[in-house]
């Protein structure tokens, strides 16, 4: 079987498999339901004993090339974006939304081709008096330079 590509744009590539046309609309990266441990939060208690936060990630980049290359380089390497997501949870922060923030302008300063990052940082545990399966943000961050 054998792959052909013609970019009609910037963003879209038309792909030839066989004598089937399909194109690629769009697509993401994603990381689902990373775990750890931080101390993020308001009060002195938070930050000294720490709670486990859950990150989910969606990133919009073009992956036409790694389609046809299936060469990593061609992509972004989750692996990387999650040592990201790693480095800025250790860094305490009294909101999480600073944290998501970090964490998208992080991705998004090292992989310039991501267009968008859809973020969400859930405490587990939050100090509220709830029984609730967490607490958090979720923000979506655009990226003017691909637009």
């Amino acid at each position: 079987m054998s792959i052909r590509r013609d970019v009609s744009s910037v963003k879209t590539a038309v792909l030839h498999v066989a004598d089937k046309m399909m194109r690629l609309e769009s697509s993401f990266i994603y990381i689902k339901d990373v775990r750890l441990r931080a101390f993020h939060g308001v009060d002195p208690q938070e930050q000294a004993v720490g709670d486990i936060f859950i990150v989910n990630l969606r990133l919009k980049v073009g992956v036409d090339r790694a389609i046809e290359s299936d060469n990593v380089d061609d992509t972004v390497n989750y692996a990387e974006v999650f040592s990201l997501i790693t480095e800025e949870m250790m860094i305490p922060a009294k909101l999480i939304e600073n944290v998501a923030g970090r964490i998208a302008k992080r991705i998004m300063d090292t992989f310039p081709q991501v267009e968008m990052v859809d973020i969400s940082v859930t405490k587990q545990n939050p100090p509220m008096g709830a029984d609730c399966g967490g607490a958090g943000v979720q923000l979506c961050f655009i990226n003017e330079k691909t637009i």
